[in-house]
């Protein structure tokens, strides 16, 4: 089993060390050109860890949880109304796991999301008139009139597919709550006049499920919904030229652009041992895993220049304002955080969100012979130098195939690359790692010797950026190991290169539990005047 984590040893050798899920990772906020006209299904982040939930997180004889959070829709305004943030019912979301280290999925999670609407009208002056509001009264726990009084909500169903997403074995999965195969989805959040005790309506949407028996045997638990944007990063600065404030300077001396924003969250907890094989089709029962989270729409839409009502009424006339057919293609595509945001160059960035993990070869030249390291060498004008080790191999290995690092013993420290890896970009954790109580957690992860965070997995505590700009200018190679046997050089010496925004624990559920991830923030009355 791969649980090599000597800590004695790492604390000696790691005053500097900076892992990483590779450059400036941390979320994928409208990265590509195409995707920037698709809202609705731009992914932006994916967390993938061992549940640390009081009672979840297993013991000696339990493995205890693993939970995935693939968050869509970026950049939210709490008081984006009318229509605020559903997410697309004409496309399919997905979260994949490759238990095998080939690239290709095994078992897949599979959302596919429809809007259920009703005209809400009042009597003026004799006459029926259909309201333009989303809502015409107080919803959630103790409302008079609950749905009766929105006009339009979503549900969902879930599909669990073992093999190949298109084609292999799916079984729909049950809300054990309603005996039905449909799971609804809360609101945004309105405001405090439309929906007046938030957090208790929406923890009403977390549902629960069993596992297909073919797949494994256990219970788990899915919640999707908006949530509190908890990527933290310094976003108008990274992207003027990595204009900081101070990049070595404290760790929260910045701005965390992304403080007032909410996203949506599409979040699955299932047993650990659901997401592990030992059979002979698998990585020889290896317990490191990758996943990532994905998005496809159909092929082909027709614009119609004169919609009707037809998601209002049972007029089979009627005409939505686009009509949509062929087959689903890929169109969104997060696992490492930031990856086709700050690394993947320009002219890529449609290909590799249409792409599949295990075609990542023709992104090699990304990994090997990265411009990020001289980009922020001139931008910061010298304050860090350029790692000149050409390939890369610190970052093919925490982009494509997992870490392997050494002290200067040679002996193992920390071991997250599967057996006979194909190399293939995603988010990749060692399951055979326990949890870490959140009140013992550390955000650098791995950094601050807390091997249950970035970049084993990912959590939603966990500094990615910092992580990743030491990373990318070399903290991880005195940790590797060239073709000689020999560690490799850091030029920076563990430069704390820092963004200067961290993840504030207001940002996050303050009881620590499933769905992780903050309520979100109320439209009205907004926080800090609007700002």
């Amino acid at each position: 089993m791969k649980s090599t984590f000597q800590r004695a040893a790492l604390a000696t050798a790691v005053a500097g060390l900076c892992l990483s899920t590779a450059m400036v990772q941390a979320s994928s906020h409208r990265e590509a050109p195409f995707i920037t006209e698709r809202p609705k299904v731009d992914g932006t982040d994916f967390y993938m860890f061992r549940s640390y939930e009081d009672g979840r997180m297993g013991g000696e004889s339990d493995n205890g949880y693993v939970t995935m959070i693939a968050n869509y829709l970026p950049l939210q305004s709490p008081f984006g109304g009318p229509n605020y943030f559903d997410l697309d019912e004409n496309a399919i979301y997905e979260i994949h796991i490759d238990w095998s280290a080939n690239g290709q999925e095994n078992l897949t999670f599979q959302f596919n999301f429809s809007d259920v609407n009703q005209d809400l009208q009042l009597d003026i002056g004799g006459t029926m008139v259909s309201v333009p509001l989303k809502n015409i009264g107080e919803i959630g726990p103790g409302a008079t009139d609950g749905e009766g009084s929105i006009a339009t909500r979503q549900e969902y169903t879930l599909r669990v597919i073992q093999g190949d997403r298109r084609t292999g074995s799916a079984t729909t999965l049950t809300n054990k709550s309603t005996g039905e195969n449909t799971f609804k989805k809360p609101l945004d959040n309105i405001g405090n006049k439309s929906i007046p005790e938030y957090a208790a309506y929406a923890d009403t949407f977390i549902h629960t499920f069993d596992m297909p028996s073919n797949v494994c045997s256990g219970e788990g638990k899915v919640f999707v919904g908006q949530r509190r944007e908890a990527f933290a990063i310094a976003l108008g600065e990274i992207f003027d030229l990595a204009n900081l404030t101070d990049p070595l300077g404290d760790r929260d001396a910045g701005r965390n652009d992304l403080a007032n924003k909410n996203v949506t969250s599409l979040a699955v907890e299932v047993p650990t041992d659901c997401l592990t094989r030992t059979d002979s089709e698998t990585a020889g029962g290896d317990p490191v895993i990758g996943g990532w989270t994905t998005a496809s729409i159909r092929q082909v839409e027709i614009i119609n220049p004169e919609p009707t009502d037809k998601n209002f009424s049972e007029d089979p006339m009627g005409q939505a304002a686009s009509v949509r057919g062929g087959a689903f293609t890929q169109v969104s595509r997060v696992g490492m955080p930031l990856t086709n945001e700050v690394v993947i160059g320009l002219k890529d960035k449609d290909r590799f969100n249409h792409s599949q993990p295990r075609n990542d070869g023709q992104f090699a030249a990304y990994a090997t012979n990265p411009t990020l390291p001289n980009l922020l060498n001139i931008v910061l004008d010298g304050a860090v130098m350029v790692p000149e080790i050409y390939p890369r191999d610190d970052l093919v290995e925490i982009f494509l195939t997992g870490l392997t690092l050494f002290d200067e013993n040679d002996e193992i420290l920390f071991d997250s690359k599967p057996v006979g890896v194909q190399a293939s970009e995603m988010l990749r954790l060692n399951t055979a790692v326990a949890p870490t109580p959140f009140d013992e957690q550390s955000d650098l992860g791995l950094l601050e010797l807390d091997a249950a965070g970035f970049p084993n997995g990912r959590r939603p505590k966990d500094d990615v950026v910092d992580i990743a700009l030491r990373a990318v200018v070399g903290g991880v190679l005195p940790f590797l190991r060239d073709e000689n046997g020999d560690p490799f050089v850091d030029p920076n010496n563990g430069a704390p290169v820092t963004d200067g925004a961290v993840v504030t624990d207001d940002l996050l559920l303050d009881d620590h539990r499933f769905p992780y991830l903050g309520h979100p923030l109320a439209g009205s009355p907004f926080p800090n005047g609007g700002e």
